[in-house]
């Protein structure tokens, strides 16, 4: 009992008679029905069929996209042509004009010591792990080791200058960030590296690798140098933390006996000045005071001078008004009374009479 296939028979795949076809009839037939899709002949058909191929390439290969962060670098037969802005653009197709997109708005960044998981950008990072190590590897300006790790942002300014000036521009940049940094690490002590010398290294690596930048022609201006991690080797990390543990320590006593001195030292300034304005005040008063008794005696001398007699009982009355008044008792004794005994109250009796 035969079983029915969708060849229609059981010859296998072939057919019924199982024998495969010959490879050249098979190429005799495809050439005949290309010749009949083209009336004008073999030779011109693939003619016609290689400019079509040809026109589709080209306008495919016509146009270009610059992205809204980003300029392009057009240059024809490999010399430089023109500079285009973000948007739609044409140019000439089949690679006599190529349009390089370079990102000048973006703020790109290296990496030294660590890698960023998920960058784009081939030289964010050393390609190689070896060196990756190697870059973070210094020594300070007392001969000790330091493991540095640090990121350099930066933005392409000119566009043609970091196409054409440099090659691999970006590649340079890595070069010269880990010179500067091995330059401006080699003149402080590990300690100055490790603990408060980070903000004048990060300035004074910023500095160095823009004008090496500059001189170079590179186009890219830096933006930022970071310090990240600053470590000792791992066979003295151990002291190293217990070194700057005890500098965090001095520094938080310092600042507390800093405090003290600005809340107590402003204290006895204004009790100077105010015990200074009092001494002042009373000395003015004094001084006046002593004005005006020289004022009231000399006064007092010229009415004596004209008057003797006069002043002086008119002196005597004005004592006599003054003091009277705070006596708490009188006793009047004539000139004649030999003792006032017998005019004092012995026995406290009446002791409130005037």
């Amino acid at each position: 009992m035969s079983s029915q296939h969708g060849n229609g028979g059981n010859g296998g795949p072939w057919g019924s008679g199982g024998t495969p076809p010959d490879l050249e009839v098979l190429v005799r037939q495809g050439r005949d029905q290309l010749r009949q899709l083209m009336p004008g002949g073999g030779s011109r058909g693939l003619i016609a069929l290689a400019l079509l191929v040809l026109a589709g390439l080209g306008a495919w290969t016509a146009y270009y996209t610059v992205p809204s962060d980003s300029v392009a670098v057009v240059q024809r037969f490999g010399k430089y042509l023109k500079e285009v802005p973000p948007g739609l653009h044409f140019k000439l197709p089949l690679g006599i004009d190529a349009a390089t997109i370079v990102p000048v708005k973006r703020q790109l960044k290296q990496e030294f010591g660590f890698t960023t998981p998920g960058a784009s950008d081939p030289y964010q990072s050393p390609r190689d792990g070896n060196r990756q190590k190697r870059d973070t590897e210094m020594v300070t300006g007392d001969l000790n080791a330091a493991l540095v790790e640090w990121v350099v942002q930066y933005r392409i300014s000119d566009p043609v200058k970091f196409l054409f000036e440099v090659r691999e521009a970006s590649e340079t940049l890595r070069y010269v960030s880990e010179s500067v940094m091995r330059e401006v690490v080699g003149d402080r002590t590990v300690d100055e590296v490790i603990t408060i010398g980070r903000q004048e290294i990060e300035t004074e690596a910023l500095t160095k690798m823009q004008a090496l930048s500059t001189k170079y022609a590179m186009g890219i201006s830096i933006d930022q140098v970071q310090l990240k991690n600053i470590n000792p080797p791992e066979p003295v990390q151990e002291s190293f933390n217990e070194v700057n543990q005890a500098q965090q320590e001095k520094e938080k006593l310092i600042n507390e006996a800093r405090r003290d001195y600005n809340k107590v030292i402003p204290l006895a300034e204004g009790e100077k000045d105010q015990r200074i304005r009092e001494a002042d005040g009373y000395r003015l008063k004094r001084i006046n005071e002593a004005e005006g008794d020289v004022a009231r005696f000399s006064a007092l001398l010229a009415e004596y001078s004209k008057a003797p007699e006069v002043t002086r009982r008119r002196i005597y009355i004005e004592t006599l008004q003054k003091v009277l008044p705070h006596l708490r008792a009188k006793i009047i004794v004539d000139e004649q009374t030999s003792g006032i005994l017998p005019l004092l109250n012995l026995d406290g009796r009446g002791r409130d009479a005037p």
